[in-house]
């Protein structure tokens, strides 16, 4: 393909103008103006103009005129023309490598922003050494977006192919592919769901509004390039604790305020206006997340088997750019979140936080949608980390093609970008899609109706095609070349490029509770309370368990009218948070999607492999309450600096447990992201290890899917699962001073999983409800006990009460631990009330026994004793109390 010669000035214009400058002097000349007044008395003192004075005063701002259109042309036409050929000799910079020492080496990746190591560097310089030429700073920039930790997983690769890729999954679960942009996997026979789950912690520390943003649009894009329908988002959020006050942190760090702030309007914002419900989520606040907060997003999406595009593109085909303009914004960016934030971030990163824009996104979605529909669309990759060079490089690299690209066709934003600058952009809201070449027109077309930018900016080819090349500048692999303005300004080699380098870095695990190579701190147990309704009161407004309401209602959760299961649910206006949001994503079936996520980083400060474990299996508690049947999960790993030992360790010991539980269970990971470098320059402490779990469920009828609100009074309440001494990272023992690690005391053993005790209580748990014997039910998470029954009769509308008596409950525990431990694998089920019977026996015959712990009663209180050796009276609140404590207007 001919690249079009560049447009020069018009001489047809040119003479146009100029003959209108000669009429113009020949006008005055022959005509000259007549002296008589232009009033009736030349003493007029309102208008003491003459013809004379007149017409030359038109004939000046016509030549104004002229001359500012004159110049306008000059500076398009002629002065661009020069401007152009002065870009085009600084365009191709070459930077010394080959005779660099490993301090000039330093100096270079420190210079061009690169963040490449001193070995990565010698790596590079033993390339263009065997090349026989210097690298171009287009090249060293690709380079350095390709191996850059955020896109290659140089310190995670190994670890995750050991614990993670490994799991299998379930024989019937047919796995369409999970090595792309988005993990597809089966849904019927005709339809897959795909799920994707990203990180985007760096920009939003610097810019939380547009950091958030940018991450809804990043985690959307990898959906739809799969060929999918974005049908729900999910937003896990950490921060530092709201009222931490100016004491509590240090100079060059945002206040969690205003960062929490700035996420929750980043993704309402962009979330509603593409017009996609935010279903599920969660908020965690800690002190650990005063230096940089985390924000995690993920994508759920449904298409026909038929629609699935990879990232991509064969040899013959034409590279079309689709989507928003090219800027500045977004340089560096993968970059930027390969490293420790400073406090310098706020300036000196700003421009690597891309500038979302929602309104176009909107269209691209449809456009890019009806162009797949219509077998327009052979591979498409998102503009996401990298930009163009990671889009261009890796679409090559899995299809096995060279490219040629011509940056010059690219439509920018601004003038002046650089070479490289076009090349490494990760400006939001762009496809790069592979067409062949008889259906480009009708793909530009397509963009065109909807009024959308579409531009040819490169084609694939075989290797062997290439002419006039040495063996020595092409090897054995495929490469890709870039042209701007007629000059080849880059030729590297894809094997060379994507094959990025695997780090052995050195790790220090430790033990349960203690730090890396310590020893483990004995537990410190508070005693037992002497007023168990001031401690629920407590717990109830503790900031990781009281009301989101205010932030699940700035998102649209009904857009598109498929949420089924919403995120508050119960009574209207007084409704209480659910385990799951449940969806029909096709009109004509009743088959749905159940979305939860989760993890609990108090469990994975104490203990990263039991913490990680435990994620999993709340994750799976919460797809169970709906009705639904754990099916896939994606994984977002948030940790500290890789190479330091006991960050690493951390991540190996989570990666360990994650791998144990949905290994056992038969549920693979099809999708996720590893986020390292979240730690504090500033505050010299990295993040809790939170390794955020989304898990999806499938549900064969939605309309059998069941709510976490109490129905109706004279129902029986059911503890299901066994309640240990685990208070481990818990709110109870937080609120009673016992902290699970960080700047507090670390003490408790966290709570421990069964993966074969979790998947024999699972299926009995779904029989159940499916016999229709269950009314309501909840899993037991923060709080414990106490709080889930609480939070069941808040959905319930204040018009259903409880009497709960723990006698049944573990004898050996006292009342406080009975209430308030976080075991996992729990549910407190209502039952209705003329079904006891057969709910017992359902769960007999599948080897699990449930214990009777009380009933739903008329009223507005709840009541729970101990009827042990001492039966006392512990709670006795009005729901009233109850909804007064838990409300938080944040």
């Amino acid at each position: 393909m001919n690249i079009p010669p560049a447009a020069g000035p018009a001489p047809a214009l040119l003479l146009v103008l100029v003959l209108v400058l000669v009429l113009v002097l020949v006008l005055v000349l022959v005509f000259p103006p007549s002296p008589a007044p232009l009033f009736a008395s030349e003493t007029d003192s309102l208008a003491p103009r003459h013809n004379k004075s007149v017409f030359r005063f038109l004939v000046s701002i016509f030549l104004k005129n002229f001359l500012t259109l004159f110049y306008t042309f000059y500076k398009r036409n002629l002065y661009s023309k020069r401007k152009k050929t002065i870009f085009r000799r600084m365009k191709r910079t070459e930077v010394s490598v080959r005779d660099a020492g490993d301090e000039e080496l330093g100096s270079v990746s420190a210079r061009l922003g690169l963040s490449l190591s001193l070995e990565e560097m010698r790596r590079v310089k033993r390339y263009f050494v065997a090349k026989g030429r210097e690298p171009t700073e287009v090249e060293l920039q690709s380079i350095a977006q390709a191996w850059s930790e955020h896109c290659c997983y140089k310190s995670s690769r190994k670890i995750l192919e050991k614990f993670i890729f490994g799991v299998k999954a379930k024989e019937q679960q047919n796995l369409l592919e999970v090595k792309e942009d988005a993990g597809v996997v089966e849904f019927d026979e005709e339809h897959a769901y795909v799920v994707a789950f990203e990180s985007h912690n760096h920009p939003s520390a610097v810019e939380p509004y547009g950091g958030a943003a940018t991450g809804i649009g990043g985690i959307v894009r990898d959906v739809v390039c799969m060929g999918a329908q974005p049908v729900a988002l999910v937003d896990p959020l950490f921060f530092g604790p709201l009222d931490c006050g100016d004491s509590g942190k240090g100079g060059g760090v945002k206040h969690p305020r205003f960062l929490f702030e700035g996420v929750v309007a980043g993704i309402s914002d962009y979330g509603n206006r593409i017009g996609i419900p935010t279903c599920a989520g969660s908020v965690y606040f800690d002190e650990g997340y005063l230096g940089n907060c985390v924000v995690n997003v993920g994508c759920v999406g449904i298409m026909r088997k038929s629609d699935l595009r990879r990232s991509r593109a064969k040899p013959g085909e034409v590279l079309v750019l689709v989507g928003g303009k090219t800027g500045r914004d977004g340089i560096h960016g993968v970059t930027f979140a390969s490293g420790e934030l400073a406090g310098e971030e706020e300036f000196r990163s700003r421009s690597a936080v891309q500038v979302g824009d929602p309104i176009t996104k909107e269209p691209l979605i449809h456009a890019i949608l009806e162009a797949n529909e219509r077998g327009l669309i052979s591979g498409m990759k998102d503009l996401g980390g990298g930009g163009l060079s990671c889009a261009v490089s890796e679409m090559c690299h899995a299809g096995g093609c060279s490219a040629n690209v011509w940056l010059e066709r690219v439509k920018l934003k601004e003038e002046g970008l650089a070479a490289w600058e076009i090349w490494v952009s990760e400006s939001q809201e762009r496809f790069l899609i592979s067409v062949s070449r008889e259906k480009v027109e009708e793909l530009l077309a397509v963009f065109e109706a909807w009024d959308l930018d579409a531009v040819v900016v490169g084609q694939t080819f075989k290797k062997s095609l290439i002419k006039n090349a040495s063996l020595q500048t092409l090897g054995k692999s495929d490469l890709v070349r870039i042209f701007y303005e007629g000059e080849k300004v880059f030729e590297l080699e894809l094997d060379f490029l994507v094959a990025s380098p695997v780090c052995e870095r050195p790790r220090e695990v430790r033990r349960a509770g203690g730090k890396a190579g310590g020893k483990t701190r004995e537990e410190k147990v508070p005693e037992e309370p002497s007023d168990y309704n001031e401690v629920l009161r407590g717990l109830l407004a503790a900031p990781n368990i009281a009301s989101r309401e205010a932030v699940v209602r700035r998102y649209d959760h009904e857009v598109r009218g498929a949420t089924v299961l919403k995120p508050l649910q119960g009574r209207l206006g007084k409704e209480t948070h659910g385990d799951a949001a449940v969806l029909k994503p096709l009109e004509k079936s009743y088959k749905g999607l159940a979305i939860s996520s989760d993890v609990n980083p108090s469990f994975c400060r104490l203990d990263p492999f039991w913490g990680a474990a435990s994620a999993v299996d709340e994750v799976c508690r919460n797809l169970t309450a709906v009705g639904a049947v754990p099916h896939s999960f994606a994984d977002c790993l948030n940790f500290g600096n890789p190479e330091k030992p006991d960050r690493l360790g951390d991540f190996y010991e989570c990666c360990r447990g994650l791998g144990f539980v949905a290994s056992s269970l038969g549920v693979p990971f099809v999708s996720g992201n590893v986020s390292f470098y979240n730690e504090s320059a500033v505050l010299g402490e990295a993040i809790p290890p939170t390794p955020a779990v989304l898990g999806v469920g499938l549900c064969e009828d939605v309309r059998e899917c069941v709510t976490v609100d109490a129905k109706e009074a004279g129902n029986s309440l059911y503890l299901l699962g066994e309640t240990r001494a685990e208070l481990g990272g818990s709110e109870y023992f937080k609120l009673r001073g016992v902290k699970a690690g960080g700047r507090g005391v670390e003490g408790g053993v966290v709570p421990r999983v069964d993966p074969e005790v979790l998947k024999r209580r699972m299926s009995a748990l779904r029989c159940a409800m499916q016999e229709g014997v269950v009314a309501s039910c909840h899993d037991i998470s923060e709080g414990g006990l106490a709080v889930a029954v609480c939070e069941m009769l808040l959905g319930g509308g204040g018009e259903v009460g409880a009497f709960v008596d723990l006698g049944k409950v573990n004898s050996k525990l006292r009342s406080d631990f009975k209430l308030f431990s976080e075991s996992n694998t729990r549910w407190v089920v209502e039952v209705w009330g003329e079904e006891e019977r057969r709910f017992e026996e359902l769960l007999r015959g599948r080897g699990v026994r449930a214990a009777k712990i009380g009933e739903t009663v008329g009223g507005e209180k709840i009541q729970i004793l101990d009827g042990g050796e001492k039966k006392k009276e512990l709670v006795n609140l009005s729901l009233e109390e109850v909804r007064e404590a838990w409300v938080w207007e944040i």
